[in-house]
């Protein structure tokens, strides 16, 4: 899949313009009844809230869905809160899916509250991983005693992260 370029969004925004003018055009031309226009309306007005959202996920956003249980880390960026500008702070961590003991092709971007231990302890895992030593990590949501869990996104969940080396590949005897 080929990134999407700020020409190709500008693009699509256009011709979702253009839907929405061609649906206006319909509405005010013909006579059917008020309650098809309205569903039709209703109809394209979702199709623009499912557009932003998709290409918020493939224009290199952080990912809303919570972080894989295992994962090989690539990089992490820390925005620590500011008590000044009534900012909680953030975690931006880079991280490639692991599947069958094996990472994905695809990285992926996550955003996480800002926590002091889970910025010591990714903090380290970036100091290791320039070392040479590739970090492995696991991820295990928390849910406190806030509300009913299901009911919470789960971008918003608070995760326990371990790092541990990956281990090295064994190399058949000769």
């Amino acid at each position: 899949m080929i990134p999407a370029v700020p020409s190709q969004l500008l693009l699509l925004a256009l011709t979702y313009a253009l839907l929405a003018f061609l649906l206006l055009v319909l509405c005010l031309a013909t006579r059917w009844h008020w309650s098809l226009k309205s569903a039709l309306v209703l109809v394209v007005s979702g199709f623009f809230i499912f557009n932003s959202q998709t290409l918020r996920g493939l224009s290199g956003w952080p990912a809303e869905d919570s972080l894989p249980e295992k994962f090989v880390l690539l990089s992490a960026v820390f925005d620590e809160p500011s008590p000044s500008r009534d900012h909680p702070g953030n975690i931006f961590i880079w991280v490639n899916p692991m599947k069958d003991n094996r990472p994905l092709e695809m990285p992926r971007a996550f955003r996480l509250p800002y926590e002091k231990d889970l910025h010591r302890i990714l903090g380290d895992g970036i100091r290791k991983a320039r070392e040479g030593n590739t970090q492995m990590g696991s991820s295990k949501p928390i849910r406190g005693p806030q509300g009913l869990a299901w009911l919470l996104p789960a971008a918003n969940d608070k995760v326990e992260i371990k790092l541990s080396d990956l281990p090295r590949a064994q190399l058949p005897d000769k």
